[in-house]
C-alpha cells in the first residue's frame, strides 16, 4: 500500500523540493528587505526576542518620507529600519514561532526567511491535499494546482520573506481541508476550532473561517438532517475554543490601546500617517483613471511586481501571462457551465460552495481596504490561491477537449490575423504579440489533439514554465534591479 501511494503521489512530493528549492534561491538572493514590509515584520520579532513583549502601535511607528528614502535608495546599510514598527498591531502566533529562531541565530535574516519558506511548504502541500479531497480520482489536477501555487513568482517571493502571510496561509489551507472532512464526519469540531482559533491568533485574513465555520455547520446539518439543537451544538464546539484563543489578544489590545480597538486597527489607522489615501487620488487622477491604474497594478503585482512594487517585469511576461490566465478563465468558464447543467454530486457541490465562499470574502477585504488606502497588491489576496489554482487547473485539463481546443485555437488565430491587420494598417506591426498569440493557439490546438497518455507531460510542462519564470524573474530583475 506505501509503495502504491509513493507511485502515486510522488510529483506532489517532486513539487514540494523544487519549490523548495527555488523558494530558497529567492531567500537567499533577494536583497535585504526588498520583500513589502519585511523590515516592520522583523522588528516585531525582534521585540519579543530581545525581551521587551509584545510591541505597541505607537506615534512615529511609520514615516512616510523616511520609508521612500529607504526603498529609493535600496536600504543602504548606514540607514537603520529600527523605525519601521508599523506591523505591531499584528496578532502575535507568527512572531512567537520565529523568536527562538531569531534568538538561536543572533538574528540572521536568511534563517527567518527559510521558516517562513518552510511555512509556505504547508500550504502548498494543503493546496494539493485541498484538491485531493475534492477530486480524488484526479490527482493530475492536484499536482498541475499545487504547481501553480508553488511556482507562481510572486508568491515565491512573498513566501521567501520575512512575514506572517506563510503561516496564515498555511493554516488557511488546513483549515478548509478539516473544513472539507468535517462536511463527512472525519474531524472533531473541537480541532476545527482549534485551528480557526490559531488564525485568528495570526492575521486579520484568517478572519474569513469565523462566517465559514458556521456555514460548514450549515452545510453539514443539511446533508445528514441534524436537528437546530445539534447545529447549535456544534457551532458552540467549533466557536468556543476558538473565540476564547482570539480574546487573549483581543483583552490585551484594549487593555493597550482601549475599547472598542480589540484589533489594535484603529490605532493603526491613526499612526500611519502619510500613508497614500484612495480619496486623495482619485480627486488628483479621476475616477476612471485610478480604476485603469489599480487593475493593471493589481494584475501585474499577482503575476510580480518586486521590491516595494518598483520592479515592473518585461512587458511581454505580462503578456504571457494575460494569454495564460485568460486561457485558464475561458476553460473554467466552460467548466463552471457544464457542472451547472449537470449538477455536481452533494459532496462536492458543498466543498465547491464552501472554498467560493472563502474566495469572495477574501477578495472583498482588500476591496474594502482600498477604499481607505491605496494598496493595489494581489498579494492581499493570496490567501485564496489554493482556490484559485484548483479553478485554473480544472480550466487547463477542460481545454483538452478536442472541440474546444480547436475552437481555442481557431479564435486565437483570428485574433492573431486582426492584430497583425491593425498593426500594418498602423505601420507598427506587434511582432511578440503575434508570435506569443500564435504560441498559445499552437498550444491548446496541440493539448486538444495528443492522448490522455501525454497530460503528466504537459502539465509538467506548464509547472516546468513556472519555474524558468521564477528564475528569470529572481535572476533577470530582482537581484539586478534592487542590488
Amino acid at each position: 500500500m506505501k509503495t502504491m501511494k509513493w507511485k502515486t503521489h510522488w510529483p506532489g512530493a517532486v513539487i514540494l523540493l523544487l519549490f523548495l528549492l527555488v523558494g530558497s534561491l529567492y531567500a537567499i538572493y533577494t536583497p535585504r528587505w526588498q520583500v513589502p514590509d519585511e523590515p516592520s515584520h522583523y522588528n516585531y520579532i525582534r521585540s519579543l526576542a530581545e525581551g521587551n513583549g509584545f510591541p505597541v502601535m505607537e506615534a512615529g511607528d511609520y514615516d512616510q518620507a523616511y520609508l521612500e528614502r529607504l526603498t529609493s535608495e535600496r536600504f543602504p546599510p548606514e540607514l537603520t529600519i529600527a523605525p519601521l514598527e508599523y506591523e505591531d498591531h499584528q496578532p502575535p502566533l507568527y512572531y512567537l514561532l520565529a523568536t527562538p529562531i531569531f534568538a538561536l541565530t543572533g538574528g540572521a535574516l536568511l534563517p527567518l526567511r527559510l521558516f517562513s519558506l518552510a511555512l509556505g511548504a504547508v500550504a502548498v502541500g494543503g493546496a494539493m491535499g485541498l484538491a485531493l479531497e475534492i477530486f480524488p480520482q484526479r490527482p493530475g489536477l492536484a499536482w498541475l494546482a499545487g504547481g501553480l501555487v508553488a511556482f507562481l513568482p510572486q508568491h515565491v517571493a512573498m513566501l521567501a520573506g520575512v512575514n506572517n502571510d506563510a503561516l496564515v496561509e498555511a493554516l488557511l489551507v488546513l483549515w478548509l481541508l478539516l473544513a472539507l472532512r468535517y462536511l463527512r464526519g472525519a474531524v472533531s469540531p473541537l480541532v476545527f476550532g482549534a485551528v480557526l482559533g490559531a488564525l485568528l491568533l495570526t492575521k486579520t485574513t484568517g478572519y474569513v473561517t469565523l462566517p465559514l465555520a458556521v456555514l460548514a455547520v450549515i452545510l453539514r446539518q443539511r446533508r445528514g438532517g441534524f436537528s437546530f439543537s445539534w447545529v447549535l451544538k456544534q457551532w458552540a464546539l467549533i466557536l468556543a475554543p476558538a473565540l476564547l484563543m482570539g480574546s487573549l489578544w483581543w483583552l490585551r489590545n484594549v487593555t493597550v490601546y482601549g475599547w472598542p480597538d480589540f484589533m489594535g486597527l484603529q490605532r493603526h489607522d491613526a499612526v500611519v500617517v502619510g500613508q497614500p489615501r484612495t480619496g486623495d487620488w482619485i480627486a488628483r487622477d479621476g475616477l476612471l483613471p485610478f480604476l485603469r491604474n489599480a487593475g493593471k497594478t493589481a494584475f501585474q503585482s499577482f503575476w510580480g511586481q518586486f521590491g516595494w512594487m518598483g520592479v515592473v517585469l518585461d512587458a511581454r511576461i505580462y503578456l504571457g501571462a494575460t494569454l495564460f490566465s485568460g486561457l485558464a478563465l475561458w476553460g473554467t468558464a466552460w467548466q463552471i457551465g457544464e457542472a451547472l447543467s449537470q449538477g455536481p454530486e452533494p459532496r462536492r457541490r458543498d466543498a465547491l460552495l464552501l472554498l467560493g465562499t472563502a474566495t469572495v470574502i477574501t477578495f472583498a477585504l482588500p476591496v474594502y481596504y482600498n477604499l481607505t488606502y491605496v494598496q493595489h497588491q494581489a498579494r492581499y489576496v493570496f490567501p485564496a490561491l489554493p482556490a484559485l489554482a484548483l479553478a485554473g487547473a480544472l480550466g487547463l485539463a477542460r481545454l483538452r477537449e478536442k472541440r474546444l481546443a480547436v475552437l481555442t485555437s481557431l479564435a486565437l488565430v483570428v485574433l492573431a490575423i486582426g492584430l497583425g491587420i491593425a498593426g500594418l494598417l498602423q505601420g507598427d506591426l506587434p511582432l511578440w504579440s503575434l508570435a506569443l498569440i500564435g504560441t498559445a493557439a499552437g498550444a491548446t490546438l496541440a493539448a486538444g489533439l495528443l492522448p490522455p497518455r501525454y497530460d503528466p507531460l504537459l502539465g509538467g510542462g506548464v509547472v516546468g514554465s513556472l519555474i524558468v519564470l521564477d528564475i528569470w524573474c529572481l535572476f533577470g530583475f530582482i537581484v539586478p534591479l534592487l542590488t
